[in-house]
């Protein structure tokens, strides 16, 4: 019983945790201000990679959802001064 426990756990863990958010940030205009939200996003726990995109203002993060959720990262975007909206969420394969 413990074994197939613990199968349970590792597959949820393993398979299912990672998922990528499309984040629109509102108010980037230069290089640094897309430096200061990919900074903010990469220390948040939980981030796995971030990348900002300043022409079309969104922000693309893939996370651990059992370490982080939406509404972490668009806190870590308001940290910095921006507003940030979701845009999609989706399972990272």
């Amino acid at each position: 019983m413990k074994k197939f426990l613990f199968l349970i756990i590792f597959m949820v863990f393993a398979f299912g945790a990672k998922k990528e958010a499309i984040i629109i940030v509102d108010g980037m205009t230069c290089p640094l201000c897309t430096t200061a939200v990919k900074s903010s996003l990469k220390h948040t726990p939980g981030v796995i990679s971030a990348k900002v995109i300043l022409h079309n203002k969104t922000a693309t993060v893939i996370y651990d959802d059992t370490k982080t959720n939406p509404k972490k990262l668009l806190k870590a975007i308001e940290i910095v001064g921006y507003k940030g909206k979701i845009k999609e969420i989706k399972d990272v394969k």
